[in-house]
């Protein structure tokens, strides 16, 4: 089975001064601080035997700082020799897609015949809608023109488009991809029922990003395969998202795992604005975002960072494993992408578990068959 790496680039500590607008005081950690701990920690994931390096996108906040995940991994590429890459993702309706088809291709060539995984998504946070002047209830529309224009693009030597929003007169993309099965390898982020629908119903891989137990999974997973299916489509495995801390004691794993996702989860709180669901309601297609802000309002902060963080992975290395072969039974998995670095977690203690998780856990992980799983509709 394989295992990647994701980087999330965060600055947490500068919340309190981002949101009282206090531009004039300096930030408690910079952005450069931040890139600069990033860039160490990348450097060590294909030495340590991980087999992808993942970069999400975000704007105007100090939850991520990579507007740019195809730029970021590029730098990456260039700095690796073996591992593959992939975005989680690149949010379409932000963007034009042709320009998006383009980097998509020329990173393609870039890799010389590694593997870019392109996981695209339709964006949440109305602070990243409002300064580019898109409605977020044209977000699913956007999505779904944009995706159609990237296959185009990609896959067709001369290529038009007419849509709603986007406009393509007849041309070409050059550099045309290196890898004719690059098209294949886009998935989606799958949040919501109505994602859910959407990749199955447009051949997309699935990208699970952990947000409730992990046995609530197997019925999502099934009805992905069930669209698929409705729509002459194989069945799929998803490709499942944890944050871990490998830790030498239970103890210790789990004292950082709480307090820096309790962080992780305060920050995405505060960029969702999570606090303020009516907002979701204005928007067309984000009625699923709005039942789950309501939800959220009747538990703590401290409530919310325990449930969420139950449902991560922590422990020695051999209770990784062990944790992550559950989530694989529970999801058919067939690639994790984990998460060490979160919050204000100081390189120290992101890197030490990386490591220990690479020389305790990796191997045993590597061995897994993950064609194994028998149910969700998922090949044997």
């Amino acid at each position: 089975m394989r295992v990647g790496v994701s980087l999330f680039t965060q600055n947490h500590g500068d919340w309190d001064r981002f949101e009282d607008g206090e531009g004039s005081q300096r930030p408690p950690a910079t952005d450069q601080a931040t890139y600069d701990a990033e860039l160490a920690l990348a450097e060590q994931i294909e030495p340590l035997g991980y087999d992808s390096i993942w970069a999400v996108e975000h704007h105007f906040s100090p939850l991520n700082l990579t507007p740019s995940p195809l730029l970021f991994l590029a730098n990456l590429a260039g700095r690796t020799r073996r591992v593959d890459i992939g975005t989680m993702v690149i949010v379409l309706p932000w963007h034009d897609p042709l320009r998006v088809a383009e980097e998509i291709a020329m990173v393609d060539n870039l890799l010389q015949g590694r593997r870019l995984f392109v996981g695209l998504g339709r964006g949440a946070a109305r602070r990243e809608f409002d300064p580019r002047r898109i409605p977020m209830g044209e977000s699913r529309a956007r999505f779904l023109e944009g995706l159609e224009i990237l296959r185009r693009a990609l896959t067709r030597e001369r290529f038009s488009y007419e849509g709603e929003h986007y406009a393509v007169a007849e041309t070409s993309l050059r550099p045309r991809p290196r890898s004719a099965d690059l098209v294949e390898r886009f998935m989606v982020a799958g949040n919501s029922a109505e994602t859910i629908e959407i990749a199955g119903r447009e051949g997309l891989g699935l990208l699970l990003l952990n947000h409730k137990p992990w046995e609530d999974y197997g019925e999502e997973v099934g009805r992905y395969n069930a669209a698929r299916a409705h729509h002459g489509f194989s069945p799929a495995q998803p490709t499942v998202v944890v944050n871990a801390v490998c830790a030498e004691t239970e103890e210790q794993a789990w004292d950082d795992l709480l307090r820096y996702f309790g962080e992780l989860k305060d920050g995405t709180n505060r960029h969702y604005e999570w606090d303020e669901p009516t907002h979701f309601l204005e928007a067309t297609g984000y009625e699923h975002y709005a039942q789950a802000a309501e939800r959220r309002l009747n538990s703590t902060p401290e409530q919310l960072a325990r449930e969420s963080a139950l449902t991560q992975v922590w422990g020695t290395p051999g209770q990784c494993v062990e944790k992550l072969r559950f989530i694989q039974r529970m999801t058919a998995a067939r690639e994790f992408v984990i998460v060490f670095k979160y919050g204000t977690m100081p390189y120290e203690v992101a890197e030490r578990s990386m490591r220990l998780f690479a020389e305790g856990a990796l191997p045993a992980l590597h061995a897994l068959d993950p064609s194994a799983a028998t149910t969700l509709g998922v090949p044997t």
